[in-house]
């Protein structure tokens, strides 16, 4: 019985580290997306077959 509750508490122990470890990597920016917004201007995301309002002049 003794080996379930350090398996439990060791379990824990190891869910928390990963959990700091994510936590630390989104505080310090490594989650955030340069490349995307600067190329994304050259994807054609149209759905074919919609027609799109032209523009008031």
């Amino acid at each position: 019985m003794y080996i379930i509750f350090l398996l439990i508490g060791f379990s824990v122990s190891v869910a928390a580290c990963f959990l700091g470890a994510f936590l630390w990597a989104v505080k310090s920016g490594q989650y955030d997306d340069d490349y995307t917004p600067a190329v994304r201007v050259l994807f054609d995301n149209e759905v074919s077959g919609t027609k799109q309002p032209e523009p008031k002049k």
